[in-house]
């Protein structure tokens, strides 16, 4: 066994010593097994994630395994293992990938032989070992914790059945909802022409969108290319996949979802990398997908933080998929009802080319939005009765009469989940763990949201007072209010317990939290859209409040009908806030831009390039020490941050400019080698671009 750069290359440094000693030493071989005679020598990936040992091994290919260890084989290695006279010794046995077959090593001493061959498919291709590389370069990680992200775990019977014979590409299709946007033929055109357009997508609101990708992507395989959708949550895959069912028929993609089970799951994956099949759509790991030749990426709503992979190195889509279209020359189409800031910045380079609708167009298909204040629903009577302003509680039985759904949005699930002394408005918290207490229902004792400790005998610290209030009142209260308001009309709710996927086009109220909100059967809509206590998301202390609060409402008022078929929106928000003023003249992009500037003159990302360094004050402090910043670098921090079971926090930022990125993840990348090398005890958490910069 030996270690060489990433390129292939030794590393003297770190190896002189050792050369020395060989070039001195008589030459010795491992016994065993006869060595293959073409190409012996095979460069593995080792599946271990330490920084220290983030490169390439080389490994002896006995002549037994020299059909089967193919560059891209998964195979198993003895790491660590020493030579005594002659003999292995030692060594725990890994997984790992072979990169590269060579006739010779740059390493002159005794290579340790594969121990294994686990499958002679071929799931690491060179266009994905790149990608990976590059992931894991931004982002200050190692190479085998992204290909734990990209390669699916092996499933022996899935992997022994043939793969179907390819179908033949589709004719290009007509440009259906893609006539309501300007652009929107030619971008079109350009896909099946075989180009690269890249593209910033508002999409109009309406059950429309999935068609519209559905013809994307028929576009590209036209064109004699592969296509890559990669969606937030199973709902919206299920939505795409139908459409693309409808539009090509079956077997000219697959959807990669986690429910299939894993021998499905990976029988599709192995469709893709094989090339049997040239398209594929699923969630956040989708974005790895092996597609042949790939010609377009597309990702929808990449402001939701599902995009967003809690693993190490923790790489988001959108930046994968701009990452890997720039490596195979593929197109982008970044969609969503919201643009993101990032989205924003991409048009204003002129990286990407907005693709928009006319306002004629966006009037005609988008609801009526109408705005009520914090303190208008605080004085008027039906809010009170029923947590509804009487604009709201009009459009509600507007819609509920003319034999329509109407969907109230409530920022918080559960019953009243944020609770404060009554008299002096102290927030209550619990007196073990200083979390917040909760009411799980109207006759459940208080507990506790954090470690779940019930509590049973509160008072107000500052006060004394025992009575309490709701500052925030959660989805299941929402809908035992509103159920007692409009008796005899059937009550469904919507959250993280049981999420639903569809709802009659019929007369009911469907209270959901923010991104649960089933879609009517039919693509009817809504007839009314409730947007309550938007002051919960405006006022959370985080740089994308606004930007998030607009996504979130922009999804949900999608849903509504058209303004000419009575679709109303009613928010209740201050009405001078950028966001609601965004949401009513239904101008994402516009929103975006501004935040854009905004932030560029505070030099925030994405103007910048920024991460997060989080732990123990000792463990921060210790690689604030130890790290070399680019030039120019600014570290704001360290300070405090919120921890569960008492534990003392603190987080710093480090910002550089643009094109400093990379200079920055390598800088953070050493100071945590270094760290490793001292024997530092406490972890620190290290993150590139977070997406929670409070």
């Amino acid at each position: 066994m030996s270690s060489t750069g990433e390129n292939g290359a030794a590393e003297p440094e770190q190896l002189a010593f050792i050369r020395e000693t060989v070039k001195r030493a008589k030459p010795r071989t491992w016994k065993g097994a006869k060595r293959a005679e073409h190409l012996p020598v095979a460069r593995v990936v080792v599946d271990k994630g330490v920084l220290t040992i983030d490169k390439f091994f080389d490994y002896e290919v006995p002549a037994a395994m020299a059909e089967e260890a193919r560059p891209g084989a998964r195979v198993r290695v003895r790491f660590g293992a020493r030579v005594v006279k002659g003999q292995r010794e030692g060594g725990e046995l890994h997984d790992g990938f072979i990169v590269a077959r060579l006739e010779k090593s740059d390493f002159a001493g005794p290579l340790a032989p594969l121990a294994q061959v686990l499958s002679p498919e071929p799931v690491l291709s060179p266009e994905l070992l790149r990608l990976c590389r590059t992931v894991a370069d931004r982002y200050a990680g190692t190479l085998a914790d992204v290909l734990q992200l990209a390669v699916p775990p092996r499933h022996a019977k899935a992997e022994a059945e043939p793969s179907p014979p390819p179908l033949p590409r589709p004719q290009p299709p007509a440009a259906g909802g893609w006539q309501r946007y300007p652009a929107g033929p030619d971008f079109l055109a350009a896909l099946a022409g075989g180009g690269s357009p890249r593209a910033v997508w508002a999409a109009l609101p309406g059950p429309g969108w999935p068609y519209e990708i559905a013809r994307a992507v028929a576009a590209t395989l036209a064109g004699g290319r592969g296509a890559l959708v990669v969606l937030p949550d199973r709902r919206s895959v299920a939505r795409v996949d139908q459409a693309l069912t409808e539009l090509l028929g079956p077997g000219l993609h697959v959807a990669l979802e986690a429910e299939l089970g894993p021998r499905e799951r990976y029988r599709r994956w192995l469709a893709v990398s094989r090339g049997s099949v040239h398209a594929a759509i699923g969630t956040r790991a989708t974005m790895f997908a092996p597609v042949c030749d790939l010609g377009l990426v597309v990702v929808w709503s990449d402001g939701d933080g599902s995009h967003s992979d809690p693993r190490a190195p923790h790489p988001h889509v959108r930046e994968v998929a701009l990452l890997r279209a720039a490596d195979e020359g593929a197109a982008v189409l970044l969609g969503g009802h919201a643009v993101t800031v990032e989205g924003a910045q991409l048009v204003s380079t002129g990286w990407a080319r907005p693709l928009v609708a006319d306002r004629e167009t966006v009037r005609q298909v988008a609801p009526r939005v109408r705005t009520v204040t914090d303190q208008d629903q605080h004085r008027d009577a039906a809010a009170q009765a029923a947590r509804l302003p009487s604009v709201a509680w009009e459009a509600a039985r507007e819609s509920l009469a003319a034999g329509h759904p109407v969907l109230i949005q409530v920022p918080r699930r559960g019953y009243v989940p944020r609770l404060a002394c009554g008299r002096c408005r102290t927030p209550a918290r619990c007196r073990r763990c200083e979390g917040p207490l909760e009411a799980p229902s109207a006759d459940a004792p208080l507990r506790c949201g954090w470690c779940g400790e019930a509590e049973n005998d509160w008072h107000c610290p500052e006060c004394g007072s025992f009575r309490l209030r709701a500052q925030v009142v959660g989805a299941r209260r929402t809908a035992e209010e509103l159920g007692k308001a409009f008796p005899r009309i059937p009550v469904r709710t919507s959250g993280r317990d049981a999420v639903l996927d569809t709802v009659p086009d019929e007369p009911s109220l469907v209270i959901s939290t923010p991104g649960a909100e089933p879609v009517v059967e039919g693509g009817g809509g809504y007839g009314a859209v409730l947007l309550l206590d938007g002051w919960a998301l405006l006022s959370r202390p985080d740089l994308r409040a606004g930007e998030e609060a607009l996504r979130l409402w922009l999804a949900a008022a999608a849903l509504a009908r058209p303004s000419g078929e009575g679709g109303t929106v009613v928010v209740v928000a201050e009405p001078s806030a950028r966001p609601v003023q965004a949401l009513v003249r239904w101008d994402p992009l516009g929103h975006a831009g501004l935040e854009r500037d905004e932030r560029a003159q505070l030099h925030f990302p994405p103007v910048s390039r920024m991460a997060s360094v989080s732990g123990s004050p000792a463990a921060v402090a210790d690689l604030l020490n130890l790290i070399r910043l680019p030039e120019g670098a600014d570290v704001l921090g360290p300070v405090p941050v919120p921890a569960l079971r008492g534990e003392e926090q603190e987080r710093a930022l480090l910002r550089v400019a643009p094109g400093q990125g990379a200079a920055l993840a390598a800088a953070l990348k050493a100071a945590q080698i270094a760290r490793i090398a001292l024997r530092t005890a406490e972890a620190v958490r290290v993150r590139v671009d977070p997406t929670d910069i409070g």
